[in-house]
């Protein structure tokens, strides 16, 4: 018998909604067992709430998470920050600052995977129905997956859980690992009920989306084999099928089927306009916006509207707090924010941060090269001479700082409309011109823990994680035809392809899904990683406001890759532990950075 040993309180998100339970009428879970507990359907939902909180729990530290690395060291954004801010430009030189550099974000990932064992463990000897027994499996099979993707992804051959256990687990055969991620998604894609869920839930189709993006992963990164050798060879060999822990064989065809399923019976869609999924394109911006203004541009998520391209996204609210978590804000939009201080009308619409992951020039010299008529680059990226009263150098301290913002990831503020006078006076000397998120405006001024306004803790639109449009292009890349890729480019506005090819579907991927965190492992699986980072080696940058070069470090991208595979840093305290050895490439002092100059 296992206990449960968390407990589900009145903050806990069901990973979209925005209710609670009523704390007062929850029993203490640690004096639950897996013997009583889940005993209904209400008790299964409190317990998918703690696992899908693992979401937001990892959002109150971003820059250890794994989508934040994937977005600092790809070939498309370099780290930025300040020159403090030493950690940002060493996820993007693939090195590493500080002990223990990425342990909360190990941590907390196992805790997930170790809630999602619990329940997974007890939903068989429940009296729930039997078709809320398969959905409420179905999602925690999808969120144990997801969980261990992301660190077997980051970190490489970690220890795989699969039961309740507070005990230190080894690493065994990665194939095992990959093997469990795998059968942990199909089962999920192939048993849950045939419904699109609306409220933040995954549903059998993001579970076939997820299930294709870690298909091509695994099966094109391991394809040549498992050493540093053969994962950064320049052969790309993807295997076409995978043995399961299960006894079982998933093949490429079965994954297959899960896509088209999604595609051709889930309800999701295409948003028509790509730049409705982008926030600058609210109802509180969108005409004091230029770029804009007079479009009939209608964000998808106006007013907590259900954006029917979004599969799986982190949902955020108002209860961010200093005292408990930050993690129920969105802190990747922080992060990823303007550097320094700067009036917001010289910046607008875009909000203030702390001036991560500059866009690399290298991919805007690629995108006008490709399609120079494609609307999603401007969608997609500032060019920061277009705000001629912006002030290069953030707080005089800016490192990698580039003539490029990336718009999708920022922070959107707002002019005050004057609609609310006592939160917001538009006169006197409390005249507040903007606000810094268009959250305090849209959402309302009240019931915000930390207050109105607040820079840090007020940007809570989704993070989206998967795509429609994702799934679209996975369809393609793996029946080889451009039947998914053109529906994309349509949607941009450009013509259709003829023919399929690797270089089509590799640049439309590049474009379509600029700064989502998918482009690190895209590269990673085609094995053309080493080849696209070593482009970004003496682009033009500024140095705290000074021209500069970004210049290699530590030996440079493609030393660091070839040295490492692309995996980060094992915690120092989890190989204290002997729960894992170091990975390759971080034995000694030649990863550790010093800092710019």
């Amino acid at each position: 018998m296992k206990r449960i040993s968390y407990i589900i309180g009145s903050l806990l998100m069901v990973a979209g909604t925005f209710t609670s339970c009523d704390i007062d009428n929850v029993q203490n879970m640690t004096e639950l067992s897996t013997e009583n507990f889940p005993a209904k359907s209400s008790d299964a939902t409190a317990a998918l709430a703690g696992i899908y909180e693992n979401l937001n729990a990892v959002m109150a530290n971003p820059q250890e998470s794994f989508l934040y690395y994937s977005n600092l060291a790809s070939d498309d954004q370099l780290g930025g920050g300040g020159v403090n801010d030493k950690m940002m430009q060493a996820l993007d030189l693939i090195c590493n600052y500080n002990a223990d550099m990425t342990k909360d974000f190990w941590s907390q990932r196992y805790q997930g995977i170790n809630r999602a064992n619990t329940l997974i463990s007890s939903i068989p000897n429940t009296k729930l129905d039997e078709e809320s027994k398969v959905q409420i499996m179905g999602e925690a099979l999808f969120l144990r997956a997801f969980y261990h993707y992301e660190l077997a992804s980051m970190y490489g051959n970690v220890p795989l859980m699969t039961a309740p256990s507070g005990e230190t687990v080894t690493p065994g055969d990665v194939k095992v690992l990959w093997g469990q991620i795998l059968q942990d998604l199909y089962t999920a894609a192939t048993t849950m009920p045939k419904q699109r869920l609306t409220n933040g839930h995954v549903d059998r189709y993001t579970a076939s989306a997820m299930l294709g993006r870690a298909w091509l992963f695994y099966t094109g990164f391991y394809g040549n084999g498992t050493s540093i050798a053969e994962l950064t060879s320049k052969t790309y060999k993807p295997l076409t099928e995978v043995a399961l822990p299960n006894g079982t064989t998933l093949t490429k065809a079965q994954v297959i089927a899960c896509i088209d399923e999604c595609v051709n019976q889930s309800g999701y869609s295409l948003v028509s306009d790509y730049r409705n999924l982008w926030a600058y394109s609210n109802n509180k911006t969108k005409e004091d916006y230029a770029y804009t203004k007079g479009k009939g541009l209608k964000w998808a998520e106006d007013d907590n509207a259900i954006n029917p391209e979004s599969m799986f996204a982190i949902k955020f609210n108002k209860r961010a707090d200093w005292a408990t978590t930050i993690g129920y804000a969105n802190g990747m939009a922080l992060h990823f924010g303007i550097r320094g201080g700067q009036d917001l009308a010289n910046t607008f619409p875009f909000g203030q941060g702390w001036g991560a992951g500059p866009v690399a020039p290298n991919l805007v010299k690629d995108w006008q090269t490709a399609e120079d008529t494609d609307i999603r680059r401007e969608a997609s990226i500032q060019d920061i001479n277009q705000l001629p009263k912006y002030t290069k150098g953030g707080w005089a301290d800016f490192v990698q700082e580039t003539d490029y913002y990336a718009k999708k990831t920022s922070p959107v503020s707002a002019k005050n409309d004057g609609s609310n006078e006592e939160a917001f006076p538009t006169t006197g000397s409390n005249a507040v011109p903007y606000l810094s998120c268009f959250e305090s405006l849209m959402y309302g001024s009240s019931n915000w823990i930390q207050g109105n306004n607040n820079f840090q803790l007020g940007n809570i639109h989704d993070l989206v994680l998967i795509r429609f449009a994702d799934v679209l292009l996975m369809q393609s890349e793996l029946k080889e035809d451009v039947a998914g890729i053109n529906k994309v480019r349509a949607r941009a506005g450009l013509k259709p392809i003829s023919s399929y090819s690797l270089k089509a579907l590799q640049d439309e991927r590049r474009w379509e899904l600029a700064f989502e965190g998918t482009r690190w492992n895209d590269l990673r699986r085609w094995h053309n990683a080493a080849e696209m980072l070593a482009r970004q080696t003496n682009q033009p940058i500024y140095y705290c406001g000074a021209p500069d070069k970004n210049v290699a470090h530590n030996g440079g991208y493609v030393e660091r890759y070839n040295a490492t595979a692309g995996f980060q840093k094992m915690p120092e305290s989890q190989v204290s532990l002997g729960s894992v050895t170091q990975n390759a490439g971080w034995t000694d002092n030649t990863s550790e950075y010093q800092g710019w100059k």
